[in-house]
């Protein structure tokens, strides 16, 4: 087993026992059920008959890193590690050791490594359904154990057994990510606003953000058993360039414009534009932070 791999996250997909390590890379249930586990010190979790999506693939993985390493959104992880230390400093403590970390949807890891250090986490878990995503964010996060899940599905995680999550611009499981994060524990969201990117949305570039977000997520969050305690709204303007563009544009659901978009800046003889422009963007998210 390798070094940083923590079975004390986990439960059986199948049948819902404890999971702990029965081998060298193997982890298994009283029942019978055994998972292998890769050196980098991930796992797949997926229950029976889970669809065959796959997540982020690795062309969107590398257009969101890309962007993440421009900084553009350094004001948004600054919050969620504000919000996420805030909270987890009025409440009882979790651990000795420092407090049980996981994100939900965690992409390249950015958010989790940030906030990781922050609160000084004493055990880290990298969650999602992409398994490129989840090799990614294990390496980007040092100590961190990887699962590739799916988020929809009641999921192979222990009662209790994280203080803090992450969900940042992920999709939610509100009933159980209140059996996941315990009693007094800290739930921290990331969804954008109305005019988030409204710059690239007016030209149909990314997609547009239904109105409303932040009550429709507290409502449904709120009726699992989480109380909003801590709203943090991050905007701002910033001049992005057209490197950063395409990485906004490639990096999620509006990925299928990339090839649209490059054909619309090739010259007559259907040569790519070599030119650099800026544009300016507004950046413009709710961070929320729920107590369990």
């Amino acid at each position: 087993m390798t070094m940083s791999f923590d079975t004390t996250w986990f439960r059986c997909p199948n049948c819902f026992s404890p999971l702990s390590a029965t081998a060298d890379l193997v982890i298994g249930c009283e029942n019978g059920h055994r998972f292998d586990v890769a050196r980098q010190g991930t796992v797949t979790l997926l229950p029976p008959r889970a669809p065959r999506t796959v997540g982020d693939d690795h062309k969107m993985l590398t257009a969101r890193a890309a962007l993440l390493d421009s900084a553009l959104y350094v004001p948004i992880a600054d919050a969620i590690a504000d919000l996420a230390q805030r909270n987890l400093a009025s409440l009882p403590a979790g651990g000795p050791l420092g407090p049980r970390l996981v994100d939900f949807g965690c992409g390249t890891g950015y958010y989790a490594s940030r906030v990781a250090e922050r609160v000084s986490a004493a055990a880290v878990l990298v969650a999602d359904r992409s398994p490129v995503a989840v090799r990614v964010a294990v390496r980007a996060v040092p100590g961190a154990t990887g699962v590739v899940l799916d988020i929809w599905r009641p999921l192979p995680l222990r009662d209790d057994s994280a203080d803090l999550a992450l969900n940042v611009f992920a999709p939610r499981n509100p009933e159980e990510y209140a059996r996941v994060v315990r009693p007094g524990g800290t739930l921290v969201v990331v969804v954008p606003r109305e005019n988030h990117l409204a710059e690239l949305r007016r030209d149909g570039s990314v997609l547009t953000v239904p109105a409303d977000k932040e009550r429709l997520v507290t409502e449904s969050l709120g009726a699992a058993g989480f109380d909003l305690a801590e709203t943090a709204h991050v905007e701002y303007s910033a001049s992005i360039s057209d490197d950063q563009r395409a990485h906004l544009v490639a990096m999620g659901p509006s990925a299928h414009h990339v090839a649209e978009a490059a054909a619309n800046d090739a010259g007559p003889a259907g040569e790519a534009a070599t030119h650099e422009t800026e544009q300016q963007v507004t950046v413009s998210v709710d961070v929320l932070a729920f107590r369990r």
